[in-house]
C-alpha cells in the first residue's frame, strides 16, 4: 500500500531555494529590466544619451506616451481598446490652437481671447465627448469596441482637418495684450528643474493609481475586466463602468494633445498619427493582459519610458526611421509573447488526481 500523498508532486523549489522563481521575476519585471537595459546599450553607443539635458527632453516625449497609456489602461483593464486617441490628441489639439488664436463671434463683431485655464478645461471636454460617443455605442448599442473606436478614429481625424482645412495652426505662444498668453509652459517650462508635461503624467498617474486602488470605480473596473458577466450579475454597473474608462480615456488623450501642441507651439490636424498603436504597446509592454481584468498605472508608465527611450535613443545614434519602426514593432511582439506565457501559466489547472480505483468486473 502506497501513502495517499505521493499522487500529488510537491512544488519544486526555485533555483535559489523556497518558492522564488527567477523565470517568474523576470517576467513580471520585464519591463523595468528592458528599460535597464536600453539605457546601458544607448548609453554605451551614445556618450550624450545619458546627459542630463536629453534625459529631460526624453522625459517629456515620454509624458505624451505616458498620458495616452493611463487612459488606454483603463479601457484595457475592461476588456475593451480605444483606437480613437491618436486622432482625439490631434482634435484636441487643434480645439485648443483655435481658442488660443481667439473665437469670432460675428454677431456681435468681436473676437473672444479665453483665458489659458479656459482653454484648458474645454479641451478636456471636447476629449471627453468623443469618449462618451465611445462609451455609449459599446455599452449601450453593443458595438465591438474595435469597430466603435476605429470608426470616431475617422472621425475624429475628419473633423481636425474640416477645422483646419488640412493646415496647421501656428503661433500658439498666445498675446498677453489680446487677453491670451499662451500655453508655452506647458510644453517648456520646469519646475525644479524637472519638465511641466512630466509632472502633469505624474499627477494623472497618481490619481489613476488612487483610483484603482482605493475606490470602487477602480474594484468595478477589475472586476469588469475579469469577468463582465459575473460582475454584472454581484451588482456592478458594467454599464456605467465602460462609459467612464472611455470617458476618461478621451481626457488623458486631450491633456496628451494640450503637452503636444505646447511642446510643438502649433497644432495639427494629422498630429498624432499612430500613437493609438503606442498607448497599447505601453500598457502590454507594463504587462497588462490584453483580456482585461490585469495591469497597473506602474507597469504602464515603465512600459511608456521603453517606448520613448527605445526610440529618442535609435534617433541620436542616426538609426534610420524605417529600422525604427522595426525595432519598435519587434519589441510589441515580444511583449506580447511574453504577455501570453505569463497569463497562460497562471490558467492552468492542477492535473487531477485519482481519489478511486478503477471498478473491477466480478
Amino acid at each position: 500500500m502506497t501513502d495517499s500523498t505521493s499522487d500529488t508532486a510537491a512544488p519544486k523549489a526555485g533555483p535559489f531555494g523556497g518558492d522564488f522563481s527567477l523565470v517568474k521575476v523576470l517576467l513580471e519585471g520585464r519591463a523595468f529590466f528592458a528599460l535597464i537595459a536600453i539605457i546601458v546599450v544607448f548609453s554605451i553607443l551614445s556618450p550624450v544619451y545619458l546627459s542630463k539635458g536629453n534625459f529631460l527632453i526624453m522625459s517629456s516625449h515620454v509624458a505624451i506616451f505616458g498620458l495616452l497609456g493611463i487612459g488606454m489602461m483603463l479601457v484595457i483593464l475592461t476588456g475593451g481598446i480605444d483606437l480613437s486617441v491618436g486622432s482625439t490628441l490631434a482634435l484636441a489639439g487643434v480645439c485648443a490652437g483655435f481658442m488660443m488664436q481667439g473665437i469670432p463671434l460675428e454677431w456681435f463683431g468681436i473676437i473672444v481671447y479665453p483665458p489659458v485655464w479656459v482653454v484648458v478645461i474645454l479641451t478636456c471636454l471636447v476629449g471627453a465627448f468623443v469618449g462618451l460617443i465611445n462609451g455609449v455605442l459599446i455599452a449601450y448599442f453593443k458595438v465591438p469596441a474595435f469597430v466603435a473606436t476605429l470608426g470616431l478614429l475617422y472621425v475624429a481625424r475628419g473633423v481636425a482637418l474640416l477645422l483646419t482645412n488640412g493646415l496647421t495652426l501656428n503661433d500658439l505662444a498666445g498675446d498677453e495684450a489680446l487677453g491670451n498668453t499662451g500655453f508655452e509652459w506647458l510644453g517648456f517650462n520646469r519646475l525644479f528643474t524637472v519638465p511641466v508635461s512630466v509632472w502633469v503624467m505624474i499627477a494623472v498617474a497618481i490619481v489613476a493609481s488612487l483610483m484603482l486602488n482605493r475606490s470602487a470605480l477602480g474594484r468595478w473596473i477589475y472586476s469588469t475586466g475579469g469577468n463582465a458577466r459575473a460582475a454584472e450579475l454581484s451588482g456592478v454597473p458594467v454599464k456605467y463602468v465602460t462609459v467612464i474608462v472611455y470617458v476618461l480615456s478621451g481626457v488623458c488623450a486631450a491633456i496628451a494633445g494640450l503637452v503636444l501642441s505646447s511642446q510643438l507651439t502649433s497644432a495639427g490636424p494629422t498630429a498624432g498619427t499612430t500613437y493609438e498603436l503606442t498607448a497599447i504597446a505601453a500598457v502590454v509592454i507594463g504587462g497588462a493582459a490584453l483580456t482585461g481584468g490585469r495591469g497597473g498605472v506602474r507597469g504602464t508608465l515603465l512600459g511608456a519610458f521603453v517606448i520613448g527611450f527605445l526610440s529618442d535613443g535609435l534617433v541620436i545614434i542616426g538609426v534610420s526611421s524605417y529600422w525604427q519602426t522595426v525595432f519598435t514593432g519587434g519589441v510589441i511582439v515580444l511583449a506580447v509573447l511574453l504577455n501570453s506565457v505569463q497569463y497562460s501559466g497562471r490558467r492552468k489547472a492542477p492535473a487531477p488526481t485519482k481519489s478511486t480505483p478503477k471498478a473491477t468486473k466480478a
